[in-house]
């Protein structure tokens, strides 16, 4: 394995690699579990898998998020070598961001500007979109690997993709999640003891609205009521509580083809979002 940290380096390294498939995995590092089976994936299928470590400062709204989130890159680097990275692409942020820089990839619409986009800020997904984009065109692979936990994200991400005519093909992996069902994430490093326990209200109001619907139950302000219950009885107060169209993010009233259904909600000070796709995918 080996690390790169400039364009060039990276796009030298992978020159003598082009006969092959490559694969790009990227992460803002604080690698767990949830990476780890995104890298499998990507080993399972191309010849190389490029893995990226970059904390984006484009898509935090709030500095302190910025500032607390996780670095550690050391263990970082052991994992992806562990699962059999070929090349890590660690740039700087002045790597991606040199002086000067005046472009945003921004993608309008509900996809964007709803639910995280309206909770986050637009420029959340504008820092999204940017990044991604350069970090698709530095490597230029032919698959890259999201999870489905980020399904707004992964949302802009094919729309962009789609309107801008990069060529990669999107494989996007389901949520990976720990043995009681919580999504995994790196915030969950943040939580208690007692907010761990309280946040599997999350995964479990997922579970209470499929099992109505394959009861039978369609309508979604009564799917949403049941969530809100679930959500209630371990004391969270959601950001929201969202049916909407998995593709374009319009909302949904009824389950009469497949619907999304996304929360956000903070445990303590901890801002976690899961979802699930209901009424097949």
């Amino acid at each position: 394995m080996i690390v790169v940290r400039t364009v060039a380096d990276l796009r030298a390294a992978l020159r003598e690699r082009r006969g092959g498939s490559i694969a790009l995995v990227p992460t803002m590092g604080a690698l767990h579990e949830g990476h780890a089976t995104l890298l499998r994936a990507a080993r399972r299928t191309d010849d190389t898998v490029v893995m990226t470590i970059f904390v984006n400062p484009a898509q935090f709204n709030e500095k302190s998020d910025l500032a607390a989130y996780p670095r550690t890159e050391e263990a970082d680097l052991a994992l992806a070598d562990s699962e059999g990275v070929d090349v890590v692409f660690a740039p700087d942020v002045s790597e991606v961001y040199p002086e000067g820089f005046a472009t945003t990839v921004s993608v309008s619409g509900p996809i964007a500007e709803t639910l995280e986009g309206a909770e986050r800020g637009r420029a959340h997904f504008d820092g999204v979109a940017t990044v991604v984009t350069k970090l698709l065109l530095a490597a230029l692979p032919d698959h890259a690997y999201f999870g489905a936990k980020d399904a707004q994200q992964v949302a802009v991400i094919r729309r962009f993709v789609a309107d801008l005519g990069i060529p990669v093909d999107l494989v996007i992996c389901p949520t990976s999640r720990d043995a009681d069902g919580l999504a995994r994430s790196s915030r969950n490093t943040r939580l208690s003891p007692d907010e761990r326990a309280r946040a599997l209200a999350i995964p479990h109001a997922l579970q209470e609205v499929t099992d109505a619907v394959a009861a039978g139950t369609a309508d979604t302000d009564a799917l949403r009521s049941r969530a809100l219950k679930t959500l209630g009885a371990a004391g969270i107060r959601p950001e929201y509580v969202a049916f909407v169209d998995p593709i374009t993010f319009a909302p949904a009233a009824v389950v009469d083809e497949p619907v999304l259904v996304a929360i956000a909600a903070r445990v303590g000070s901890t801002r976690l979002i899961d979802n699930t796709v209901l009424g097949g995918a």
